[in-house]
């Protein structure tokens, strides 16, 4: 009997079907220079520097994705609408937030079919956020 290589069966995650760490940090990297620039957005990110956001938004995004579980570990369970619940997050912030995530998407050049599928999730994740008429 033959066997069959450890991992060989295994199929990749969606992490590493899309090249894994580097592909996030760049979305997620010109995802904030989009918001940096933004009058509605920008006020929502306290920090002077927006490089923890970012670092935090990329860690999640990898473990979401199946990437390490970093995020987690550094700081627990998402929590994603707790965690956005001091700030106001009405249809217009939705509409900008989702305008910077399709120019850093649009960007990254991926495969028609992971393209669609990050994009159904971000559309979903920017309206659970939504607390504000």
């Amino acid at each position: 009997m033959n066997e069959i290589p450890r991992g060989t069966l295994q199929e990749q995650t969606f992490y590493e079907q899309v090249g894994g760490e580097e592909t996030f940090r760049r979305l997620v990297r010109r995802f904030y220079e989009g918001v940096a620039q933004d009058p509605l957005l920008r006020p929502m990110y306290p920090e002077e520097d927006l490089g923890p956001a970012e670092e935090r938004f990329t860690l999640f995004l990898i473990q979401y994705w199946g990437g390490p579980t970093t995020y987690s570990e550094d700081r627990g369970h998402p929590r994603l609408r707790m965690r956005h619940a001091p700030f106001k997050v009405d249809a217009a912030a939705h509409d900008a937030w989702l305008g910077h995530m399709r120019v850093a998407l649009d960007e990254l050049g991926l495969a028609p079919e992971h393209e669609a599928q990050l994009w159904k999730y971000l559309t979903y994740a920017a309206a659970s956020m939504i607390n504000s008429a």
